[in-house]
């Protein structure tokens, strides 16, 4: 019966560790007697029932808008891998602007400690690194608070990773990979996860021009660039300016949330994020198309105003040709486009 007792507690242990490491545990059947709040009692009262998780208000990092926090039950959590998508090279910039957005929310609670940035030669080559005056400035982060480490190959930026998410002294960890590489597997988001947990640090991994993908965080966002809607003066919007930063941001896995899709802005005098109502939608829209279609397809829309010809200096100027754009012009828009 001793060796039965002993198995069945290896049992219950091993499972408890699999919960922790997929971010769950598993039903109590029994409640404690005498639960307690007492914060210098390390004790864990999260509880899972039917699939929703119920735990400690600190235990997450509020986004600050209502709709989005209830979304994700509270915000994301701390102590936990969390992944930020961008579906496309171009959404680099955007990502990045919302992880500094987190890192900024983040100092707020610990502010003084350090944040690390990891990233392949890769990664940094093709979207570049933060400016270091504009962190300051944007997200209150002074640059000597951001640390970069800038690893040759994938395998030394998860070995970097997986030191850094173990410890306390750092406020945040940010790993930044592109694509969906192979070694990047759910094995070694586990120990990402794993390790934040322990630390009770947050980890944003940020993946560019990658798809999802079976991992271990318990949070997925996918984030691209919403269009920046005019500055709000007190006479209106002044037109032709260009506004607060803007996200679109959408729940693409969560454990507690349904998929759903949000606008938010960043404002980064009072470094908080603001839902953009349905008015402020409607003002960011642009009709116009910006580049025309390529070759073969409908003309590019006209643009407004007379189209003027210039013929060359000497040549003399008919009436006629004062209406009507020059050959070379009208047709050069129909051409194939240069290669390279």
């Amino acid at each position: 019966m001793a060796m039965t007792a002993v198995a069945r507690e290896t049992v219950f242990a091993l499972r408890r560790q699999i919960a922790k490491i997929e971010g769950t545990l598993p039903e109590r059947l029994a409640a404690p007697a005498a639960a307690t709040f007492d914060a210098d009692v390390n004790t864990d009262l999260t509880i899972v029932r039917r699939g929703i998780a119920a735990a400690l208000p600190d235990a997450f990092l509020p986004i600050g808008v209502e709709r989005l926090d209830a979304a994700l039950s509270g915000g994301l959590p701390k102590a936990a891998l969390s992944e930020i998508h961008g579906l496309e090279t171009r959404d680099a910039g955007a990502v990045a602007g919302f992880a500094l957005s987190l890192t900024s929310l983040i100092l707020k609670q610990a502010p003084g400690l350090p944040v690390l940035w990891i990233g392949t030669s890769e990664i940094f080559r093709e979207a570049g690194f933060p400016y270091a005056r504009g962190l300051h400035a944007s997200f209150g982060i002074e640059p000597e608070q951001l640390l970069f480490s800038e690893a040759p190959r994938l395998v030394d930026a998860l070995w970097v990773a997986e030191e850094a998410a173990r410890m306390t002294a750092l406020a945040a960890v940010i790993l930044e990979i592109r694509g969906n590489p192979q070694r990047l597997d759910l094995t070694a988001t586990r120990r990402l996860h794993a390790r934040a947990q322990a630390a009770g640090r947050p980890v944003f991994l940020l993946r560019q021009a990658a798809e999802p993908e079976p991992t271990a965080a318990p949070v997925r966002l996918i984030v691209t660039s919403a269009p920046a809607v005019p500055r709000n003066t007190i006479a209106g919007s002044l037109a032709g300016s260009i506004g607060r930063p803007a996200f679109a941001l959408t729940i693409g896995k969560s454990r507690t949330a349904l998929p759903g899709q949000f606008t938010l802005e960043w404002n980064p005098d009072e470094r908080a994020f603001d839902e953009r109502t349905g008015g402020e939608r409607d003002r960011a829209k642009n009709p116009v198309p910006v580049v025309s279609l390529s070759g073969g397809g409908k003309d590019p829309t006209p643009a407004s105003g007379a189209v003027l010809a210039f013929p060359a200096v000497g040549s003399p100027i008919s009436p006629a040709a004062r209406d009507q754009p020059s050959r070379p012009q009208r047709t050069a828009h129909l051409g194939p486009r240069r290669a390279g």
